[in-house]
């Protein structure tokens, strides 16, 4: 499923709407957080839903949005 961020709660949960209108809460998926992707409000992920309860998922990939670079991201292409 398709959805945006529209709450950021405690302990790396985060609240979802879906695209279908339907809000669950999402946690995010070992693989992001091992490679430190941040999710704020408003960001486009998608979701994986567990058939056991559908008001909770897994976030396992957030779009990219376009826009300015990360304030800590370094140019390539420029070696000393």
């Amino acid at each position: 499923m398709e959805g945006a961020i529209d709450e950021i709660l405690p302990d790396g949960r985060f609240g979802v709407t879906l695209d279908n209108e339907h809000r669950i809460i999402c946690y995010t998926a070992g693989k992001m957080r091992r490679y430190r992707i941040r999710s704020v409000i408003g960001d486009r992920v998608h979701v994986e839903l567990t058939p056991y309860d559908l008001s909770k998922g897994r976030i396992v990939f957030r779009e990219r949005t376009p826009g300015p670079t990360p304030a800590g991201a370094r140019k390539r292409g420029y070696r000393r």
